[in-house]
Parts: C-alpha cells; sequence; structure tokens
C-alpha cells in the first residue's frame, strides 16, 4: 500500500487535474481547499468517476461540481441533524414520563433493577447499560446546570433531568433493556412495534453521530436494516434478490424513520428542504443525471410523494 504524504495545496490541485477535474478557477479551488479540506472534499469523487478506471473523472467534470456536491452533503446533513435531535428529545421525554409515573423520580427508585427485562439472556446487558447509565450520574451530572442542581438541592437527579446527559446511542440500549409492557406502551406512541423502536432508535443514532461529526453523509450506509413498511410499498420501491432496494439501511431509510417518528408539520419541512437541496444540486451538475445522485442517496425516484404517504 502506497504510503500517503503531505501535499500542499498545489500539490492536491495538480492530482484532481491529474485525474482529469476540470478547475476553471485554481486561486478559488485553492482557497475551498485550504478551508475545506482536501480529504472531505475528495470523499465526493465517487460519484463522478469512470466506472472502467474508479480512478478517472468523468469527461467534463468540474471543481465546482464536486464542491456543490458537498455543499449539498452539508446542507442536507444539517437538515437531518436538526431533525433527529427532535426525535431524540422526544424520545427521551416519553421515556422518562412513562418509568418515573411508573417506577419513581429518584435514581434509586426508577435504576432498580427489578424494573428491566428479567430475561436471562439480557441479565448481563441490564447490568453493564444501568452501569453506564450510573457512571454518567458520576461524571457529567455536577457539569450539567440542570443535573447540578438537583444534585446540590435535592440529592437526586429525577430521570426527565438525568436524560439530558445521556446521549442517543445510550438511550436507544435503555429502552432495549425495559420490560417488554413499557417497550410496547411507548412505542404504541409511534404506532409502530417495539422491536421496530428498537431498530429505528439504533439507526438513528448512528445517523446522528454521522452528521454531528461532519461526515460524509449522502452515500452512509448502515449495517442494520429497518423492517419492510407500508412506505416501501407506497412507492412501489423496486426489490431484488435481497428485498428492496431503496430505504433499507440508506439515507432514505432515515425518512423514513422520520416520516413515523416526526411530527406531520415538522416532517414536511424537512421533506421541503431536502427538495430545495436536491433541485439547488440538479442546477450544478451537468455530467451526472439527477436520478444517478438520488439512487445514489438511496432514493426512489418518486421519494418527495413520501410526504404525502398515511
Amino acid at each position: 500500500m502506497t504510503e500517503k504524504i503531505f501535499r500542499t495545496i498545489d500539490e492536491q490541485v495538480d492530482i484532481l487535474q491529474k485525474k482529469g477535474l476540470v478547475v476553471e478557477d485554481e486561486a478559488k479551488a485553492r482557497e475551498i481547499l485550504f478551508r475545506e479540506n482536501y480529504f472531505f472534499i475528495s470523499g465526493y469523487r465517487h460519484l463522478f468517476m469512470t466506472k472502467e478506471s474508479g480512478k478517472k473523472f468523468l469527461p467534463g467534470t468540474t471543481f465546482d461540481e464536486l464542491y456543490a456536491t458537498f455543499l449539498f452533503d452539508r446542507a442536507i446533513r444539517n437538515t437531518f441533524f436538526k431533525n433527529i435531535l427532535i426525535v431524540e428529545n422526544n424520545i427521551k421525554s416519553i421515556v422518562s414520563y412513562q418509568l418515573s409515573r411508573k417506577y419513581g423520580f429518584k435514581e434509586k427508585d426508577y435504576l432498580d433493577p427489578k424494573n428491566f427485562s428479567q430475561d436471562s439472556l439480557q441479565f448481563r446487558q441490564v447490568h453493564d447499560v444501568l452501569n453506564k447509565v450510573r457512571r454518567q450520574i458520576r461524571v457529567n451530572g455536577r457539569k450539567h446546570t440542570a443535573t447540578f442542581h438537583y444534585i446540590e438541592n435535592y440529592g437526586y437527579i429525577p430521570l426527565w433531568i438525568l436524560v439530558k446527559v445521556l446521549s442517543f446511542g445510550l438511550m436507544a440500549e435503555f429502552y432495549d433493556i425495559l420490560k417488554y409492557d413499557d417497550k410496547l406502551e411507548i412505542s404504541n406512541f409511534y404506532k409502530i412495534s417495539p422491536e421496530e423502536l428498537s431498530t429505528y432508535l439504533s439507526l438513528l443514532s448512528n445517523f446522528r453521530n454521522v452528521c454531528a461529526h461532519e461526515d460524509i453523509l449522502y452515500d452512509h450506509r448502515t449495517q442494520r436494516v429497518i423492517p419492510d413498511c407500508r412506505f416501501h410499498e407506497f412507492l412501489g420501491i423496486l426489490k431484488d434478490e435481497d428485498g428492496y432496494i431503496y430505504g433499507k439501511n440508506d439515507l432514505f431509510s432515515l425518512v423514513i424513520m422520520l416520516k413515523v417518528m416526526l411530527r406531520k408539520e415538522d416532517f414536511d419541512v424537512m421533506v421541503e428542504e431536502i427538495k430545495r437541496e436536491v433541485h439547488t444540486l440538479d442546477v450544478h451538475i451537468n455530467v451526472v443525471p439527477l436520478d444517478t445522485i438520488l439512487n445514489r442517496l438511496g432514493f426512489p425516484n418518486n421519494w418527495y410523494d413520501i410526504k404525502d404517504a398515511k
């Protein structure tokens, strides 16, 4: 494997040009590469590469098209992120309300192992997750204003306050160790099964981390898949030997999950924002058809129709 070495901005521009990228304004390209990072910009090159070698850009591909794709990904990443945060806040509120109402509002009450799954196969998982939650109380309890206030003034942290210092990933794990009846009560709010909600929370946490760390989102794929649902059928998404070809572990699966878990008003605004960014990208891209771009996201060509699906 060839060792990666430092390249100056001029060398970076030269590398892109040798791969066939048209750089019409070199000064602008150098400024963008310096500000945004060559690694992140070039991470979008795969959309524009020839199938034959995979190392040369499609004839006529410009730096502006490459950069437009970078900006598109940033825009939709911000859109998805703010909506995932809405879901995160919602699930924290619903879980804390249901458990506090049933088991009490002090840690010694709501974190009692008897309140969680008694399945022998989950014994270790319950133990591990509860230890993670208690560790967050020790590590972050005095760093967050709300939790510090309760510790100092009352000597305990109610669950509806504690969830503020728990990550989305830990909340997903926390849901997994609940008793089935509690899972069902929470999942009923979203009109899906406990198993579906468990999958959704895990995948939403994964997408959240991609967004939060400004990783490449548009062609991100998760290891787990969401279950087949009415939206796959409503949109008439094609199948192959492995099942539906879109909306399972790609970006459109995130759209489906948010369709289920957001209020209609929030979801509709999100879809309009994505539609606007797709149109903007289409205006700037000439060498790659819009359908190819959408399919790379995992979006079926009629993806926008999900807005009106029931």
